[in-house]
């Protein structure tokens, strides 16, 4: 877990400004204990998550494929090569929705903007750092052309029961 006390602070502040504006039905479904806080999310979604990230082609259709992601300082982090589909649709395109569900044990459901991290990012080198030690070697090594993406959150909900997600201690 690397985000700070202001990171959270601030996802929390961004999923209870978009949850009253969510339709009936999904607040009908997420509801009471079962809506994660952003300090829950945090703390159960640590490690290594398979995405789905949803983009748009040049012609409006959508698009789904599946990415390793990790929730890095509050924001979706991945990478991909840059020959991917996916990435060319979010250069011309930065929207995307990015899912992680789990069963009924949680679901995590992000808009957003994409924004590609290169070597010159100002957080190009944590988040280097970061997947190097989960994988033990770099992505970039893994191919020619690897990009990397952070979503930046415009709309975040999560549902999940805490208790079942988090060991005791973790709560």
């Amino acid at each position: 877990m690397k985000e700070t006390e202001a990171e959270v602070a601030e996802l929390q502040a961004l999923m209870d400004a978009v949850y009253p504006r969510s339709t009936e039905h999904l607040r009908s479904i997420i509801t009471g204990q079962q809506q994660l806080s952003a300090a829950a999310l945090v703390r159960i979604l640590t490690g290594m998550r398979v995405l789905t990230v949803a983009t748009v082609t040049a012609t409006g259709e959508p698009r789904i494929s599946a990415v390793d992601g990790h929730l890095l300082h509050a924001r979706w982090v991945f990478t991909t090569a840059g020959s991917a589909a996916k990435a060319r649709h979010l250069r011309a395109r930065p929207a995307a929705s990015v899912a992680y569900v789990d069963g009924e044990r949680i679901g995590v459901f992000t808009h957003g903007t994409v924004e590609f991290l290169t070597p010159r990012h100002p957080d190009f080198a944590e988040t280097e750092e970061y997947l190097v030690g989960h994988y033990g070697s770099s992505p970039s090594s893994w191919g020619p052309d690897i990009v990397y993406c952070r979503l930046e959150p415009t709309w975040m909900v999560g549902y999940g029961d805490e208790r079942k997600l988090l060991p005791t201690a973790a709560r």
